[in-house]
């Protein structure tokens, strides 16, 4: 059974940056695409990018855009998302997912089968 492990959550300066982990066990994510979402006190849940199992193809929501970069490296089973110039608007549980079996980026957030737990980035000053 895949298990996915967030890290790098932390509190940051508006217009700071941090780094955030996702670190799988259990399995392989060579054939796996993995999706970073969010979810804000009292907002629903939602994706802000997504990164194809080679890392070929990324994808990211207009709010994040030129500012987050997701990348991975499969061969420590990790993928990662580097959150640059941030708001207070991006304070939120962070959280990585997998599908079961899709090697591209599903659209539908019901795709994804396997999540983390999530990681706390707070941006105040």
């Amino acid at each position: 059974q895949l298990q996915l492990v967030e890290s790098g959550g932390g509190v940051v300066q508006p217009g700071g940056s941090v780094r955030l982990s996702c670190a799988a066990s259990g399995g392989d994510l060579d054939y796996l695409a993995i999706g970073w979402f969010r979810q804000a006190p009292g907002k629903e849940r939602e994706g802000i990018s997504c990164i194809t199992n080679g890392g070929g193809i990324t994808d990211y929501t207009d709010s994040v855009k030129g500012r987050f970069t997701i990348s991975r490296d499969n061969a420590k089973k990790t993928v990662y998302l580097h959150l640059n110039s941030l708001k207070p608007e991006d304070t939120a549980v962070y959280f990585c997912a997998a599908p079961a079996d899709l090697y591209y980026c599903p659209g539908d957030p019901g795709r994804y089968y396997y999540w983390g737990q999530g990681t706390q980035v707070t941006v105040s000053s």
